[in-house]
């Protein structure tokens, strides 16, 4: 079975969600919407032929969506929230798509269309679609495109996911519906990231068995977190990459899962959020050395970042087949 390429092969486009509901995003949904345009013109600026699509969940969302960004297509769709890494579907090296059942993250966040937004979209590109009946969102998974796939114990071992599947039983899925042959497992994610430990905000491919992981700040939060991953991967074979972490972020006091890993990854294109945190320029820098062939951009994600996510939470490309 042909397994997702890997992100930094090439895309025909790109789904981006469009935040579309003010009683979710109340203050933040202009700013956020300006951050979301402002990725998505990065994107289509260095584009290289992939085409940006805008997601809007209603009428309202389509038509700002559409005065905001006339460089890019725009679709209308009821969805919950923009987290399309974790909802849209995952589009196979052959072209065919594949949609996971969804929870709303082990049931913290049950909103009306998140459960079928992956289906509509792929049958609105007419991708064939094969629907796997059990719990996985996209986030939790990043492969390097040769069959080797990287994802947290804390996420796709949890209870509250497929609280009947164990270690070997989700290894089994992940090869019988996405094609993968090798499963690298790390540990926890980072502190306070709602999703239960996505690995896209711990740890990316970048190359075929190289892996991409932070390196601890000074009073870094999770600084043991990258240190018990750092360790499984290098057990596991994995060639590490190391990129400076923002540090602690606090957003109202409080601890939030600020990272750069959780850049997107586009034709000509890499878009960084950063924070205003010292190690921004450092981590746009690290990374622009990972692929010299693309123009790595570091953009502000302050007001998506209320919602829980980042650009590649936003984002999920259809490759080019």
């Amino acid at each position: 079975m042909p397994v997702p390429p890997a992100e930094w092969a090439p895309h025909k486009a790109v789904w981006i969600g469009f935040p579309s509901h003010p009683d979710l995003w109340q203050d933040d949904l202009e700013p956020a919407r300006e951050e979301v345009v402002a990725f998505a013109r990065a994107i289509h600026a260095d584009g290289a032929g992939e085409t940006v699509i805008l997601v809007a969940a209603d009428a309202e969302g389509g038509s700002a969506a559409t005065a905001m960004a006339p460089f890019a297509e725009v679709v209308v769709e009821p969805f919950g929230d923009i987290w399309l890494r974790d909802t849209g579907p995952i589009v196979l090296g052959n072209g065919e798509a594949r949609d996971f059942g969804f929870n709303g993250w082990g049931g913290k966040y049950d909103l009306p269309g998140d459960d079928t937004i992956g289906l509509r979209l792929a049958q609105q590109r007419g991708k064939p679609v094969g629907y796997c009946n059990w719990v996985l969102e996209g986030g939790a998974i990043d492969g390097d495109g040769t069959g080797v796939v990287v994802t947290t114990e804390q996420c796709l071992l949890n209870p509250n996911r497929n609280p009947t599947l164990g270690k070997a039983q989700i290894e089994a899925r992940l090869r019988d519906d996405l094609g993968f042959t090798k499963v690298v497992w790390l540990g926890d994610g980072l502190l306070n990231d709602h999703t239960d430990g996505h690995v896209d905000n711990l740890a990316r491919f970048v190359g075929e068995g190289r892996l991409a992981l932070p390196e601890a700040a000074e009073n870094d939060p999770n600084w043991q977190v990258y240190s018990h991953a750092m360790r499984d991967a290098k057990a596991a074979g994995l060639d590490v990459v190391t990129i400076p972490s923002p540090g602690r972020v606090l957003r109202d006091e409080e601890v939030v899962p600020a990272s750069y890993m959780n850049f997107y990854i586009g034709n000509a294109a890499v878009v960084v959020p950063v924070y205003g945190s010292e190690n921004d320029a450092a981590a746009v820098a690290a990374i622009q050395a990972l692929f010299p062939d693309r123009r790595v951009t570091g953009l502000r994600a302050d007001h998506i970042l209320t919602g829980g996510g980042s650009f590649h939470c936003i984002s999920q490309q259809i490759p080019a087949n």
